[in-house]
């Protein structure tokens, strides 16, 4: 079996999607005050700078840059994972190495981590994340979807409100 390694970049740049274990669910939308406050107080104590971020009904994805001589972004999403599901009802079946590792069965395991390897890389990963609420069929355009540092690109005047376009018009453009 191979062994899984993590990119360990120090002060490195990195784009994450951490997902929630039932797929179906919308906990992350229904629960976003208690998995805000939990991702601000690993952030305070335990700093990195959120660059973008998206939040789905069921995954996340951000980007982010952590501070120099430091890679432990694993470490982060663990304190940030464990700090929401605290207080949560456990998932109703866990199996025995769950119970061992204390683990209440709301998230995925794992997560997906890619480190960014330049400004092209950046801008892909960034549009990705942004464009995520339209692709996933939950809002007709970009600006409609709540959970999103998009807003904050568009306030900074670093996007155009109407980035993106919407469905109805990328649909159209390819003939559908």
């Amino acid at each position: 079996m191979p062994r899984y390694q993590r990119a360990l970049v120090l002060g490195g740049c990195f784009f994450f999607t951490v997902a929630i274990a039932d797929r179906t669910d919308d906990l992350l939308v229904r629960e976003i005050a208690r998995l805000q406050h939990s991702y601000r107080s690993i952030a305070e104590r335990y700093p990195f700078e959120t660059l973008a971020i998206w939040i789905l009904p069921d995954h996340l994805h951000a980007i982010w840059s952590l501070p120099e001589g430091d890679s432990d972004f694993s470490g982060r999403w663990s304190l940030i994972k464990s700090g929401f599901a605290r207080g949560l009802a456990p998932a109703s079946k866990l199996s025995p190495r769950q119970i061992s590792k204390r683990e209440q069965g709301l998230w995925q395991r794992r997560f997906w981590e890619h480190a960014i390897r330049d400004e092209c890389d950046y801008a892909r990963h960034l549009d990705y994340i942004h464009f995520s609420p339209v692709k996933h069929g939950l809002v007709v355009r970009v600006c409609d979807w709540p959970h999103s540092s998009f807003h904050e690109f568009v306030a900074r005047g670093e996007l155009p409100q109407d980035w993106g376009g919407d469905a109805g018009e990328i649909l159209g453009s390819f003939g559908e």
